[in-house]
């Protein structure tokens, strides 16, 4: 009986343990780093200060990923993200399409929600999801140049 016990016992700290660790991501989910600003030509239409609270819309840099490209536009008002307009998204197949439907709101909600582009990516969507925050975090640095 005390076999039994001790082994339940450490079986069960077993899962816990193993439930607590957190996968590594994998460098290849990041996909290419995005193209610089100048290869780009990002525009934007900034009125006021641009390094207190800049306002207007600002585009991203592209970012390909391995299912196309991905780019977004965030518009800000007094430094804050008021909307974020999704420009390019992959679009090769059916379910390319697909995954960005269902993926893409949810980012935009939580950009703006996190008024930044520190978010979690979208479970099934990595690849669209970092190049989402890519071009994102792009535009929000012209916003802050």
């Amino acid at each position: 009986m005390r076999r039994a016990a001790l082994a339940t016992t450490g079986i069960s700290a077993l899962v816990v343990a193993l439930l607590a660790l957190k996968p590594h991501q994998s460098p290849a989910l990041a996909g290419p780093a995005p193209r610089s600003p100048a290869e780009s030509s990002p525009s934007h239409a900034p009125t006021g200060s641009a390094s207190r609270s800049p306002t207007g819309t600002f585009t991203g840099a592209p970012v390909d990923t391995q299912y196309g490209t991905v780019q977004v536009a965030a518009t800000l008002s007094k430094g804050k993200i008021t909307a974020v307009k999704v420009l390019r998204a992959p679009d090769r197949s059916g379910r390319d399409q697909e995954i960005a439907a269902y993926a893409l709101p949810r980012l935009t909600q939580e950009a703006i929600g996190a008024q930044s582009a520190h978010i979690d990516a979208v479970s099934g969507a990595s690849y669209t999801s970092q190049g989402y925050i890519q071009s994102l975090q792009s535009a929000l640095d012209q916003a802050h140049a």
